[in-house]
């Protein structure tokens, strides 16, 4: 669980609720005789993770502050993959200019997507040492240097270079804003938040091209380069001043017995069933946990933590980075623990989900050109630009309705089963998304192959391709972040990596491919697999627990 609870008050629960209770399974109202910190004097939903009395918890900060870190991490996401993948409208221009082929010219967007996965086993590693704020300041000020570099490359190899740096500073942009959530938000809200990531992100890479394309046109690929410069240097100056560090530290239930804020964990024998003694000792009664801990109804909600939805940030956290008094083991354990959750089978599958799943947008970002510039079409690379509007609408109906669907399918299992949470329950709402991507890479594949008029194509295949690529991702990573919540961003790592290590290979055979095969055979290939791992989502709704019994010991529920 979440929230911070020894052995004792486990079991007690477990006993009450007739439940086994693992990592991931939540406790979101009043059971018998514990009670919880609330989301208000009116509202029965108890708050996961339960929040300190602090005034700086991030948890409690006001809504102004909230919205200010989540704006500041957001911008950052988009602006990091704004640039990297916004090439398909000028590889005609990037052929010419360095004097290669259209395969030469992929491999700009295909290098900065291998660079930009692996990137991430130095950036988390200091965001889980060092803070969130380094990490956003380095990477953006590495990526403005990349994009001046870009602006004023002149030979391939130099672009190259280039793109390889600016694959290195956008790195943060696919792991950090999920530990940021993580940080500052309610486990009820993180799947509308989640799918605002993804939809911004992925967002960015659909509204990437549509600028690139007439603004190369008019003046210049190098000038849409120095509008990525601006754009890094105007949210360097934000995050400087409005980025808080959002990194907390809660204590795990074995360091409280450590530093004798908890007794001695008893055994179930020595338990009574129904409630625990209070204690009149005044520190106990400040440690967010079930021994000794007084009673939390309505009226006391507010008394216990009076900062709730209150607080701000404090100077310490506005420091360019934290003290850490062992930063070389964090170092260590999270350049370790990426490659470690891949045995776990929830993050597999959450990596194998999201990654085919941005590979059927990648199809759309890397065939447009091809496709569109050429008979019987002959797009203008404006044109080729405007068909990714298509896309970006997609991903704004995949924001409005993913996030909101799958805290609903979630709220509504959970009163279902006595207010208890299980991770699986969001993994139905990814069903409507399966089936739309199913329709949109049959409309993209067959009209590709049969040169349909643009406009079923585009606007019904390319908008299902946005609205499937802003949902399925945000389901299942969520999914797999509300079962190992402690290694957050080294979840996204292994997400990150295998998805990027796959787009990488997609970018560098899909030419030849398509070339000796023709369009249908990769996007329906792509289209399959994406169905059969999302079809997994039923072994996991079913067995989830299981496979999270398997790991209950894991030392990464500790770190």
């Amino acid at each position: 669980m979440e929230m911070n609870y020894d052995e004792t008050v486990l079991h007690q629960l477990e006993e009450e609720l007739n439940v086994k209770i693992l990592p991931g399974t939540e406790i979101m109202l009043d059971v018998g005789s514990h009670h919880f910190v609330k989301s208000s004097n009116t509202s029965d939903r108890v708050l996961v993770p339960q929040p300190s009395d602090n005034k700086s918890d991030p948890l409690n900060w006001s809504p102004f502050w909230k919205f200010a870190a989540l704006t500041g991490s957001t911008m950052v996401s988009f602006a990091q993959g704004f640039g990297p993948l916004a090439l398909a409208p000028i590889f005609p221009q990037l052929i010419a200019a360095f004097d290669t082929d259209l395969a030469g010219a992929i491999q700009f967007t295909g290098i900065a997507i291998l660079v930009l996965g692996f990137s991430n086993f130095i950036w988390v590693p200091i965001s889980t040492s060092f803070g969130r704020r380094p990490v956003l300041l380095a990477s953006t000020l590495i990526c403005l240097g990349s994009c001046i570099w870009r602006a004023q490359a002149t030979t391939y190899a130099s672009f190259m270079g280039a793109s390889v740096l600016n694959g290195i500073g956008a790195g943060p942009a696919e792991t950090l804003q999920p530990q940021i959530i993580t940080d500052i938000m309610f486990l009820h809200d993180r799947g509308v938040y989640n799918t605002l990531y993804f939809a911004m992100y992925f967002g960015s890479i659909m509204v990437g091209p549509i600028v690139s394309g007439p603004m190369s046109a008019a003046v210049g690929f190098r000038n849409f380069w120095w509008l990525n410069v601006a754009m890094h240097g105007f949210i360097f100056v934000y995050l400087l001043f409005l980025f808080p560090e959002t990194k907390w530290h809660r204590m795990h239930p074995d360091e409280m017995r450590a530093k004798g804020l908890l007794g001695p964990t008893k055994t179930p024998s020595d338990e009574k069933v129904g409630g625990i003694q209070n204690t009149e000792d005044k520190d106990l009664e400040k440690v967010t946990t079930l021994q000794g801990m007084p009673d939390l109804s309505h009226s006391a909600t507010a008394a216990r933590d009076p900062f709730l939805g209150k607080g701000t940030p404090n100077k310490q956290q506005f420091k360019l980075f934290q003290s850490n008094a062992h930063p070389f083991k964090s170092i260590l354990l999270d350049l370790w623990v990426p490659w470690k959750l891949f045995a776990f089978p929830i993050v597999e599958f959450a990596s194998f989900v999201v990654s085919w799943s941005a590979s059927s947008f990648l199809t759309l970002n890397l065939t447009q050109s091809e496709v569109f510039a050429n008979p019987p079409y002959n797009f203008s690379p404006n044109a080729v630009g405007y068909t990714n509007f298509a896309i970006l609408i997609g991903a704004g109906i995949g924001l409005a309705t993913a996030g909101p669907l799958s805290d609903w399918v979630s709220m509504r299992a959970t009163r279902r089963n006595r207010g208890i949470r299980e991770p699986e329950m969001r993994l139905p709402s990814m069903i409507p998304y399966v089936l739309i991507m199913i329709l949109g890479n049959l409309i993209v594949g067959f009209g590709y192959t049969n040169q349909w008029d643009w406009k079923p194509i585009v606007i019904i295949g390319y908008t299902c391709a946005g609205i499937q690529v802003a949902a399925l991702p945000s389901i299942a990573s969520t999914y797999a972040v509300d079962s190992y919540k402690p290694v957050a961003g080294s979840v996204f790592v292994s997400i990150t990596v295998n998805k990027n290590v796959w787009g990488y290979g997609f970018s560098v055979f899909i030419t030849p491919w398509i070339l000796k095969s023709g369009y249908l055979p990769p996007i329906m290939t792509n289209m399959c697999l994406i169905t059969l791992w999302c079809s997994c989502g039923i072994i996991f709704f079913y067995f989830g627990k299981t496979f999270r019994n398997w790991t209950r010991n894991s030392s990464v529920h500790r770190l």
